[in-house]
Order: structure tokens, then sequence, then C-alpha cells
């Protein structure tokens, strides 16, 4: 299984953007996917999870601003993220998990600026 991110970039504040995550290989019925961020000097932090059921859930830093979503299949994962702030700057990652079983994608940076 290997994931891909992609959609990064630079947007001004108050801005959108909208991340993806493809995933290939012998794809499993994943227990969730999520997004995780790191920023510099900073540890990754959890951004958003869904699960296989749909259920959502959000960091209190971006509740009502992103929107994690997927396709059924689990072939790809979308963060829609509005209203970027400066904060919001760091190198997005998405993560599969299957039982005791993880898997990263690479990063894709994400900079919101003037």
């Amino acid at each position: 299984v290997q994931l891909q991110a992609s959609g990064g970039g630079l947007v001004q504040p108050g801005g959108s953007l909208r991340l993806s995550c493809a995933v290939s290989g012998a794809i499993p019925n994943f227990n969730d996917m999520s997004w995780y961020r790191q920023a510099p000097g900073k540890e990754r932090e959890w951004v958003a999870r869904i699960y296989g059921g749909g259920t959502t859930g959000y960091a209190d830093s971006v509740k009502g601003r992103f929107t994690i979503s997927r396709d059924k299949a689990w072939n790809t994962l979308y963060l829609q993220m509005n209203s970027l702030e400066p904060e919001d700057t760091a190198v997005y990652y998405c993560k599969a998990v299957r039982g005791i079983t993880s898997w990263w994608g690479q990063g894709t940076q994400v900079t919101v600026s003037s």
C-alpha cells in the first residue's frame, strides 16, 4: 500500500486549498484514514480523521474550517481547507490504519502567507 499526498501550495490568509491523498496497491478495508500536520520546530499533530462508516473527527484548531472526506473504495482521501490562517502553515501528511498496521504518505507543504 502506498499513499501519495498532493494539493499543497502557497495561499493567502482566508483562502482555500484542497489536499488529496491517493492510495495505491492492494488496498485493504481501512479502519480509518487521517490527516496530520507538522509545522517547523513543532511535533506532528493530528488534524482530522474519517472512519469506515463515515464518522469524522477534527482537532479544535480546524473545526468548522476543514472538512475530511473520502471515496467509498478508500482510493482517495481529501481535506478541504477553508479560511486558512498563517498558523495552518505546515507539511500535511495522510495516514491509513488497518488493525495494528499503519501507512503514511509523504508530506505536502501548505504555506499560508500574504
